[in-house]
């Protein structure tokens, strides 16, 4: 009879039994590693642990311990998953997922310094562009988190060119652009958020903001009723929507908009803004300048400021 070889015992026939050991261990390492990501692909983190410690006592090495730690992270052993990933760091500090990692872990736990250092580690060892861009998110948000805006809006635009599409750092880089001002980058950002997650009001309400911002009225408004027919009362859509009818001169069906927002949201700024504008109109700036002043104090709005130079002022009231 003719006896079949595995590939170890043909590697062992060229170099003797040191070299079949090496590779029958290497290769029952490999299998171990693909049997345990296939449980966890499968939602059986423990089953996943068990095979993994496995590959652990055979040998441990940067990819036996990112493998378990990917475990006990899915368990919420978050102790565990830590010593794992900083024995790695330990073993080679230029391991770019052990960065990785590590400061999604920091950022979790609300340390933005840490979680920027090892983000900016895991961008410069980062094996693909894929890595590349989910570190750069990484980065990115710990900057946002730190108030650091401009840094952080270009690591979410970087990882976006990448191609990467996570809908949270996408929401954050639009919220960046909105803050910049780059309102047509924030609008194209959030199209492509509501043919992700249409379902979510938020995105459509988003859309709505920033086609006002854009002078884009009626579209405007077809974006807050979208947001509006999963909620029909939701109140930062319908602000937009009022704001979207007062530029349009529909000033009836604005004022009836803003009411309603209003009723629903008392310290709406943008609602706020938007009575005040119709309040000027009307000629009332007493309670124009109430609005504009509250509005002023809960939020960023640049036109508030604008508005309340021409109208609220010693100057502005003499004209």
């Amino acid at each position: 009879m003719k006896l079949k070889f595995g590939p170890c015992i043909k590697a062992a026939a060229i170099s003797g039994s040191l070299l079949l050991s090496f590779a029958c261990d290497a290769q029952s390492v490999q299998l171990l590693l693909i049997r345990g990501d296939s449980l966890l692909d499968a939602d059986k983190p423990q089953r996943a642990l068990d095979v993994f410690d496995q590959a652990v006592k055979k040998e441990a090495t940067p990819n036996t311990l990112l493998a378990r730690a990917r475990a006990f992270y899915k368990l919420d052993r978050m102790e565990r998953f830590v010593q794992d990933i900083d024995r790695v760091l330990r073993m080679d500090s230029t391991n770019g997922e052990a960065h990785f990692q590590r400061g999604v872990y920091s950022l979790q736990g609300n340390d933005s310094d840490r979680a920027e250092f090892h983000g900016a580690r895991a961008i410069q060892y980062a094996r693909s562009d894929h890595y590349k861009a989910k570190a750069y998110n990484l980065r990115g948000e710990a900057r946002a988190e730190r108030k650091h805006f401009n840094e952080a809006l270009d690591d979410l635009s970087a990882a976006w060119a990448l191609g990467l599409e996570d809908e949270h750092a996408m929401r954050t880089l639009a919220q960046l652009y909105d803050m910049e001002g780059q309102h047509d980058q924030a609008l194209r950002v959030i199209e492509r958020l509501c043919d992700l997650d249409p379902v979510d009001m938020g995105n459509w309400t988003n859309r709505a903001l920033e086609l006002n911002a854009l002078g884009r009225y009626e579209e405007a408004l077809s974006m807050a009723d979208r947001a509006l027919s999963s909620d029909k009362d939701e109140p930062v859509a319908m602000s937009h929507r009022a704001y979207a009818f007062a530029k349009l001169g529909r000033d009836q069906e604005a004022w009836e908009a803003v009411e309603h927002s209003l009723r629903n949201y008392p310290s709406n700024p943008y609602a706020l803004r938007t009575r005040a504008f119709l309040r000027i109109r009307k000629g009332d700036r007493a309670k124009a300048c109430d609005d504009l002043s509250l509005a002023k104090a809960l939020a960023d709005i640049p036109e508030v400021d604008q508005l309340m130079l021409e109208n609220c002022s010693s100057e502005g009231r003499k004209r």
